[in-house]
């Protein structure tokens, strides 16, 4: 599946890095004992860690508010999907299990600070471009609710946009019929090359570990 940076997003954020997996034969379901046992205890780690500072506290939290900002999106209006989880569980709203995919994704974007969004390959059409959203773009998204995308880093297909660090669609999510899947790592610009491979490949491996199947990755950059 090929993937491309726009221009223009490069443009205004030069720093980018987004870590690409791609996974074919896998299989989705209940997540097992041990991502569940691991996943809350992470969290009630979290809360009792947020007890003493703020969520903008965190660097990559912060490293995120900052790109939604150069954008021209309010950081505190428009809160990408990282900082959304931080701030459920610093109320102790602790996130419930869904399948195996969605708590895997939200236990590395808990661990690593960072948006990460995965989607089902068979529901995306034609190649996927990484983009400013324009006036008039939305979707429904995984809240529910219909979302402007003005703005706002998003990632397209040929229907139209389906992905974002702010919140992902409904049209490609990845059910427990998912057998191939694409997942992009929203990376802190500060991260090395070295360090985005490693954290990438951690991810990756961890996820075939789960649910059987093939992996690939990259990292793409401005």
């Amino acid at each position: 599946m090929e993937v491309i940076l726009n221009s223009s997003l490069c443009n205004q954020i030069n720093d980018i890095k987004l870590g690409i997996i791609t996974y074919h034969n896998i299989q989705v379901g209940d997540s097992p004992q041990m991502l569940r046992g691991r996943l809350q205890l992470f969290q009630e780690s979290i809360y009792f860690d947020l007890e003493s500072k703020n969520v903008t506290d965190i660097p990559s939290i912060q490293e995120w508010r900052t790109i939604f900002k150069k954008l021209g999106k309010d950081p505190n209006r428009y809160r990408h999907s990282a900082e959304a989880l931080y701030r459920r569980i610093k109320k102790q709203n602790y996130l419930t299990p869904i399948h195996s995919a969605t708590d895997l994704n939200n236990f590395f974007s808990l661990q690593y600070g960072v948006p990460l969004g995965i989607y089902d390959l068979d529901k995306i059409n034609g190649p996927i471009s990484i983009t400013i959203g324009e006036a008039g773009e939305e979707y429904i998204g995984l809240n529910g609710r219909v979302n402007s995308l003005e703005n706002l880093f998003v990632t397209k297909d040929e229907t139209g946009p389906f992905g974002s660090p702010f919140v992902d669609s409904e049209r490609t999510a990845v059910t427990k019929e998912t057998t191939s899947a694409i997942q992009v790592l929203y990376l802190q610009p500060s991260l090395t090359m070295e360090e985005a491979n490693k954290l990438t490949q951690s991810l990756m491996d961890m996820f075939v570990q789960i649910h059987g199947g093939e992996g690939a990755f990259s990292i793409l950059q401005c």
